[in-house]
């Protein structure tokens, strides 16, 4: 029976064990009585409970029942010390019935317990409760009897309820704990898994059953203390010779039980972790050797542009993200193997490598995979950029070709020959590139057999390869078509820079003849001062006059030049209508001026010579003057080269040019007309004598 069972009834208090003993080292029963109707069935009830309570060997010694009827009836009193006959025969060897001051009927009461003496088998005495101190020291009885041992029922039924609990919780746990114990000590290791499994958790916690364990005997020995030094004491049923020890022995059966327990737990626990640990080694290798791989064996194309390869880079990315999932999974696991691995068992060593090393090598020839994939996308990628940026150069250029050269000027074809080599240079140069990216990405694709799982990848690699080469190729005579239109291009545009050259210099042998023209009629004024001097300006003029005729031919024939050039380019030239005109104008009117000035040269070494040869020959030699018509000659000369000195040139369009300033023309006219003086002062000297001789 249990306290819990029939706690209701216990907490009435209609007897109880005060922990009191009498004489004999008997305990003390004490049944007390009240006013109300005591339920007989509840006492029965209570002391059947009370008396399971001590060991055997304490209800050997007998128990002295104390009735305490002084708030009851005697009917009452009666019954229940006749039902003690019933419930404890042998254990009372006393009955103190403790009475009230104004007692009943001494003759009836003592009739009937005298009377009923041999067959209850106990002796009965009535007593006051100031003198039961007869039967029992003071220091057993409790306040209620004038004693001073003290009893707490509450306290004791509450500690009552945790011994029991403890000690049923105990039991139970201990019996649990032996058949988890038991069961792991099985032969076979699926039997002792099986045995595991069905028992593996105990109804109870243990830490939580220990720990009322200890707490209780930590009471219980407290108790003991304080009782020994005359406090309060709480042994009811003689507790520091039976609880404590039966609460010390559940206690170590309950360490010793759950140490083993431990131990299989930390076992179980081990082999389900190492079992996880496998289960999972085993979803990461089958799911990379199988739909893993099979993602990068449908992945085999590079893609034919940009766009492609980057649909493909975002496929390859998505795979990424699924391994990555399953490659976080891997290191979880190779911490586990790696923390399991320094503190695992001899046994456990060989298996945890093993599934270490077949872990590792999946994982790290997946990852080698998938970077190589990579690497081999980006490589596509960045081939058909240059590819893509080459064409783009290519069509650039090709635009510039087909479109025709109009430049206004020499310089601006040399810009645009410049752009155009600098545009052909920038397409060899991508082609090196292009070669170079495509070479580089048919290495790789020649190593793609090597992770291809078997798989034939010869048809896939050889599309990707003429893909390659094709882009190559196709390249290559797109960049040969631009440099044969480049060359004829050039040759075109050097032609023009020829004509715009020859146009330029033609202008210029225009400029230099306007130039010749200007300075002979500006500078080119003086007569001489003799006949001597006059001659050497005429070799000077016509010195002069053969620059001029170079520089003439020198425009016609690049003016002739331009007409061929043209010819050639298809082209008119600006000349034929604008700088031949200008030359063949500026040549006539040179042409005429230079007429001029050798004419007046040409009279001016006449009228010199002419008139030296008179003023130097002797007023002796009359014969020289034998004629007067030199004279004559020599006034028409000078005055013919007087005339001339005023009139200008008229050129073929009528226009009119006068040489040099009239200030120079003044000059050069008043040193004739000093010559032609001292001519004529000659001829009046020559005169004289002939008129002086006939007189004579």
């Amino acid at each position: 029976m249990e306290a819990s069972v029939i706690l209701p009834i216990l907490k009435k208090k209609l007897a109880f064990l005060s922990g009191g003993k009498d004489r004999r080292s008997g305990l003390i029963l004490t049944i007390p009585l009240c006013l109300e109707q005591t339920s007989m069935d509840e006492l029965s009830v209570t002391l059947d409970y009370l008396l399971s309570i001590p060991s055997e060997k304490c209800k050997a010694r007998g128990f002295t029942v104390i009735v305490d009827g002084r708030k009851s009836q005697w009917n009452v009193v009666k019954t229940v010390v006749l039902m003690l006959q019933n419930v404890v025969p042998a254990e009372v060897s006393l009955v103190c019935v403790v009475k009230p001051d104004e007692f009943w009927d001494k003759k009836v009461t003592h009739f009937c317990f005298w009377k009923e003496k041999d067959r209850l088998g106990f002796e009965v005495i009535l007593v006051s409760a100031n003198k039961l101190t007869r039967y029992i020291e003071p220091c057993q009885l409790t306040e209620d009897f004038g004693g001073t041992l003290t009893y707490d029922h509450m306290d004791w039924l509450n500690k009552r309820l945790v011994f029991e609990k403890f000690t049923k919780e105990s039991t139970s746990l201990l019996d649990e704990l032996a058949l988890i114990n038991n069961g792991s000590d099985k032969g076979t290791q699926q039997e002792r898994e099986r045995s595991i499994d069905l028992n593996f958790l105990p109804s109870v916690d243990p830490e939580t059953v220990l720990q009322t364990g200890h707490e209780l005997l930590s009471e219980l020995q407290q108790r003991r203390f304080n009782g020994s030094d005359g406090g309060v004491s709480w042994s009811p049923m003689d507790d520091e010779l039976l609880a404590q020890p039966q609460v010390m022995k559940l206690l170590d059966s309950l360490r010793e039980q759950y140490t083993r327990y431990q131990e299989v737990c930390r076992q179980r626990s081990k082999r389900t972790q190492l079992e996880e640990i496998q289960q999972k080694v085993m979803q990461v290798v089958n799911w990379l050797e199988g739909p893993g791989s099979e993602q990068l064996r449908t992945q085999w194309g590079i893609g034919d542009s940009i766009r492609a390869s980057q649909a493909l880079q975002q496929k390859h990315e998505e795979i990424e993200s699924q391994h990555s999932e399953w490659f976080a999974v891997y290191v979880e696991l190779n911490q586990q193997i790696a923390a399991l691995l320094n503190a695992g068992d001899e046994e456990d060593l060989v298996e945890l490598k093993a599934l270490q090393q077949q872990l590792s090598d999946v994982c790290y020839r997946q990852a080698s995979q998938l970077e190589f994939r990579q690497n081999l996308l980006q490589a596509a990628l960045e081939f058909h950029s240059v590819a893509q940026d080459l064409s783009q150069q290519l069509d650039g250029l090709l635009g510039m070709l087909c479109v025709d050269v109009a430049p206004a000027d020499g310089a601006s074809i040399q810009q645009t020959l410049k752009l155009l080599e600098e545009k052909l240079k920038s397409v060899d140069l991508g082609l090196q590139g292009l070669r170079e990216k495509g070479q580089s990405l048919l290495d790789q694709i020649s190593n793609q057999a090597s992770w291809a799982y078997g798989k034939d990848v010869t048809i896939e690699n050889k599309e990707n390869v003429d893909h390659i080469q094709g882009v190559m190729e196709d390249m290559q005579l797109r960049k040969q078509r631009c440099e044969d239109m480049v060359d004829v291009r050039r040759l075109k545009m050097l032609q023009m820079v020829q004509l715009f050259k020859c146009e330029e210099d033609a202008a210029q042998a225009v400029e230099w003849l306007s130039e010749l023209l200007d300075a002979l009629l500006k500078t080119h004024i003086r007569l001489g001062d003799d006949a001597q001097e006059t001659k050497v300006l005429l070799e000077k003029h016509r010195k002069f006059v053969d620059v001029a005729q170079s520089t003439y031919d020198y425009g016609r024939q690049l003016l002739q030049a331009t007409v061929v050039l043209c010819q050639s380019l298809r082209c008119t030239s600006r000349s034929s209508g604008d700088t031949l005109p200008r030359l063949n104008r500026v040549w006539k009117q040179f042409t005429v001026t230079s007429e001029e000035r050798v004419h007046r040269l040409e009279t001016a070494v006449a009228f010199h010579s002419t008139a030296e040869k008179i003023l130097q020959e002797c007023p002796d030699q009359p014969e020289a003057f034998n004629e007067m018509d030199q004279f004559d000659e020599i006034e028409a000369v000078g005055k013919s080269l007087l005339d001339r000195l005023t009139v200008p040139v008229v050129y073929p369009d009528g226009s009119e040019q006068y040489f040099g300033s009239p200030s120079d023309m003044a000059s050069a006219a008043e040193h004739i007309r000093e010559k032609m003086k001292l001519v004529s002062l000659k001829k009046q000297q020559l005169r004289q004598p002939e008129a002086t001789t006939p007189e004579s």
